[in-house]
């Protein structure tokens, strides 16, 4: 581990000057102490990562400054250098949390393999640390999933959840927890090579990122009918809802570059809760962006018709087949086409906007041709006219 600090703490100048001839070459940085105070005083004032440690000091035993290195650092790598070489001496130091013992004379290459060693020891508690981490909020994510499926059971009766739909979600969250579970197995066990391990990490965060948007997705899907009732809602302008979307979507359209565009033909009102618009909009505009090509366009546009207000989502996307669109707002549903052109989703978003839709009383319906596009249409009474006021802006459009 080339730029890995050493410190060398031993009295004898030709034991400083050796162990440093025989490592800067090789990249590593190292420090001298020839006191146990100097020592400890090197310790503190920075990261080191390995420590040569003489036994015999002049100002005390090196078993002292061993005992206080591991007290402060557990996994630090300790190296006992010394030339009153004894059986009793190495049990000593080994006992006493030393990684290794090294009697006096060494040689360059003993003590190169030595130190090469005891880094790769010190990274491999490092890593063990990091995924003992990474276990531990896997778990985390496995309690909150089991507590949102036990919420889900309570509102069985009230929303009609089938046995079916019971073991769906079983099923789809099996096959991550499943893959989350192995990767962690493997990197515990020291199945993976250095090298690869970071690789396995993202894979495992990614996995655990995955569940973590389907519980959301889930206790929204739960709670949406709740989410309706009266003391939830308020009188907002859907122009402004589908803005404040927009800007969020359109950073993801620009890196994506796909063309994406707002239209308001009038700014209706409507009485809901503004957080369920927010994700309607998100929803359908962040699957337009999502199923569209580089080079494609989004386009979102809000109007009013005889008393309702209708939002409407086309794209130049991937399209969505007959057979399917029937399917498109059940839940977990995704098509083939749309899983091999991403990866993740939860295929739950348009459930979740249905459910809100319909909620309020209200329609939603899908248009769309092979490789061609999707119009996703949604429209929602627009509130009392005599207790709000509806804003005609035609034209009004923002890309």
């Amino acid at each position: 581990m080339n730029g890995a600090a050493i410190l060398i703490v031993d009295d004898e100048a030709g034991i400083q000057q050796g162990c440093r001839r025989a490592l800067e070459p090789h990249g590593y940085r190292v420090l001298s102490a020839y006191t146990l105070q100097e020592g400890g005083q090197k310790l503190e004032a920075g990261a080191v990562d390995l420590i040569l440690l003489d036994l015999v000091l002049p100002d005390g035993s090196g078993f002292d400054l061993l005992r206080s290195i591991l007290t402060g650092d557990p996994d630090a790598v300790v190296v006992v250098i010394s030339g009153y070489a004894t059986v009793e001496h190495a049990v000593e130091a080994l006992k006493s949390g030393a990684y290794d013992f090294i009697a006096k004379p060494f040689t360059a290459d003993m003590l190169l393999l030595t130190v090469k060693r005891g880094l790769e020891r010190r990274e491999l508690a490092r890593e063990t640390r990091r995924l003992k981490a990474l276990e531990k909020d896997a778990a985390s994510m496995v309690a909150v999933a089991r507590e949102e499926l036990e919420r889900l059971d309570k509102f069985k009766q009230s929303f009609s959840l089938t046995t079916a739909f019971t073991l769906t979600v079983a099923h789809e969250f099996r096959a991550p927890l499943t893959a989350l579970q192995s990767f962690l197995n493997l990197l515990y066990n020291g199945y993976v090579s250095p090298e690869k391990q970071k690789r396995f990490i993202e894979q495992a965060i990614e996995r655990s990122q995955g569940l973590l948007d389907m519980v959301d997705d889930l206790l929204n899907l739960a709670t949406a009918r709740e989410e309706m009732s009266p003391r939830n809602r308020a009188m907002i302008s859907l122009a402004e809802s589908m803005e404040q979307a927009g800007i969020l979507m359109q950073a993801r359209a620009e890196e994506k570059g796909v063309s994406f565009s707002m239209q308001s033909m009038h700014r209706p009102a409507i009485e809901v809760n503004p957080e369920q618009m927010r994700e309607v909009w998100i929803n359908l505009i962040s699957n337009a962006i999502k199923y569209t090509a580089a080079g494609g366009s989004v386009r979102v546009i809000l109007e009013e018709r005889e008393g309702w207000a209708v939002g409407t989502v086309e794209d130049t996307g991937i399209g969505i087949g007959p057979d399917e669109q029937e399917r498109i707002f059940m839940e977990f549903y995704r098509s083939p086409r749309a899983r091999e052109m991403e990866t993740r989703g939860t295929g739950l978003g348009l459930a979740l906007v249905k459910r809100i839709i319909d909620g309020y009383g209200g329609t939603v319906t899908v248009e769309s041709t092979l490789n061609r596009g999707s119009r996703f249409r949604f429209r929602i009474p627009v509130a009392d006219s005599s207790q709000t006021n509806t804003i005609p802006r035609p034209g009004s459009e923002v890309t």
